[in-house]
């Protein structure tokens, strides 16, 4: 789960993205720009929120 869910400078929403990012380019041996440019995100903001989200929900919030 990618919170905030929409880039900070232009909005778009990027959380529909993260799951397969995470499992595809930080998990897998796959480029992160290439995996960004498969999915369609363009933007350099969208791109680089993507790229450089740390997933803290687990480390903030152990009690489920």
């Amino acid at each position: 789960m990618m919170v905030p869910v929409r880039c900070f400078t232009c909005g778009n929403v990027v959380g529909e993205h993260w799951e397969e990012f995470d499992e595809r380019a930080n998990e897998g041996d796959e480029d992160p720009e290439k995996v960004l440019d498969e999915l369609g995100v363009d933007r350099y903001c969208c791109r680089r929120m993507l790229v450089s989200h740390a997933d803290l929900v687990d480390v903030v919030s152990p009690y489920q």
